[in-house]
C-alpha cells in the first residue's frame, strides 16, 4: 500500500513533530509508540514524498506546540476517565495519533475515527498494537455516530485536536448540533482558528506561510473558525462552553516570550482549543 495515497502529508508531519520532541533529551511528551510509527510509515513512502515531507527540518516552534497540544490532549483525555469510570473516548479525525498508548498502559475505552483508507493503513502500519475499536468513515458522515451511541449515549469525551478548523463551516456546524441531540453528561474538545483566518486574505496569507515552513500545501485552507469561544453554544441545544486553552499558556512554548503574552487575546485567540459540555 502506498501510504502517501491514504493519508495527509499534515498527518506524517504532525506524526513527526512528535517523534522529534519525543527525541529530546528532555521531552515534552513520552511517545515511543510514534517512532515505531514514523520508521514503518517511511518505509513506504515514495522517495520524492520522504526527501519534501519525512526527511524535511521542521521549524521548532512547529514540533513543540505539536507536542504541547498533545500532552493538553491528554491531560484532557485523563482527567475525564478519573472523572467518570466508565467513560468513552472517542478521537475525530486521528490520524497516526498514538495517543492510547500515551494515556494508560492498561486496556481503556477508546474509540478512533478517520477516513476508511486512513484507518486501514493505520491498521498495516501498527498491525496487533491497535486492540481498540476503529471506525473508518468521513467525521461528518452519521455513520460513527450511530455506531457510538449503539455503545453509549453518555459520558462520551469527543476529541478532534487539528482537525475542524480544514472542514466546511456549516458542516461542522451541523455535526456540533447532532452530537448535542444524541448524547448527555458528554463532553469535547477542539482545536479552532479565528473566523477572519478562513477567508479573505488572512487566508491566503496563513496559506503561503505553511507551504513555505512544511514543504507542503496539504491542509494548510481553513474552513471552519470563529471569534469568539461563546458562539459554539449557538450551534446546538445543550451546548455549554467550559474553558478555553492556547498555546501560549504552557510554560514550554517556545519561543519563551510567547509565554509573556498569554493574556494578550490578539495573540492567544488566532488559534486556540475549546472545551464544551455536551447535554
Amino acid at each position: 500500500m502506498n501510504i502517501t495515497n491514504v493519508i495527509s502529508e499534515t498527518a506524517i508531519i504532525t506524526l513527526k513533530s512528535r517523534v522529534i520532541e519525543f527525541q529530546k533529551e528532555a521531552p515534552i511528551i513520552n511517545d515511543p509508540v510514534s517512532l515505531t510509527c514514523l520508521e514503518n510509515i517511511a518505509n513506504h513512502v515514495p522517495k520524492e514524498t520522504y526527501q519534501r515531507i519525512v526527511d524535511r527540518k521542521l521549524p521548532s516552534t512547529l514540533t513543540t506546540h505539536v507536542a504541547i497540544r498533545a500532552r493538553k490532549y491528554d491531560l484532557y483525555t485523563k482527567e475525564f476517565l478519573e472523572k467518570y469510570p466508565d467513560a468513552l473516548v472517542v478521537s475525530l479525525g486521528c490520524g497516526f495519533d498514538t495517543r492510547y498508548w500515551r494515556v494508560s498502559d492498561s486496556k481503556w475505552n477508546y474509540i478512533e475515527i478517520d477516513l476508511a483508507d486512513v484507518i486501514a493503513a493505520k491498521k498495516e502500519i501498527l498491525k496487533d498494537k491497535i486492540d481498540y475499536l476503529t471506525i473508518g468513515c468521513s467525521v461528518l458522515d452519521e455513520k460513527w455516530i450511530r455506531e457510538v451511541l449503539a455503545i453509549q449515549d453518555k459520558h462520551v469525551l469527543f476529541l478532534a485536536e487539528g482537525l475542524f478548523m480544514y472542514l466546511p463551516q456549516k458542516e461542522v456546524e451541523s455535526l456540533f448540533n447532532k452530537l448535542s441531540d444524541s448524547f448527555t453528561h458528554s463532553c469535547i474538545v477542539f482545536e479552532t482558528v479565528n473566523k477572519k483566518y478562513t477567508s479573505g486574505i488572512w487566508k491566503k496569507m496563513v496559506e503561503s506561510k505553511m507551504k513555505r515552513s512544511l514543504g507542503t500545501d496539504a491542509g494548510s485552507s481553513y474552513q471552519f473558525g470563529v471569534n469568539k469561544a461563546k458562539e459554539i453554544e449557538s450551534f446546538g441545544q445543550n451546548i455549554k462552553l467550559v474553558e478555553e486553552w492556547s498555546y501560549f499558556e504552557d510554560e514550554d512554548i517556545e519561543p519563551k516570550i510567547l509565554w509573556y503574552l498569554r493574556n494578550m487575546k490578539f495573540f492567544t485567540r488566532t488559534q486556540w482549543t475549546i472545551k464544551a459540555e455536551i447535554g
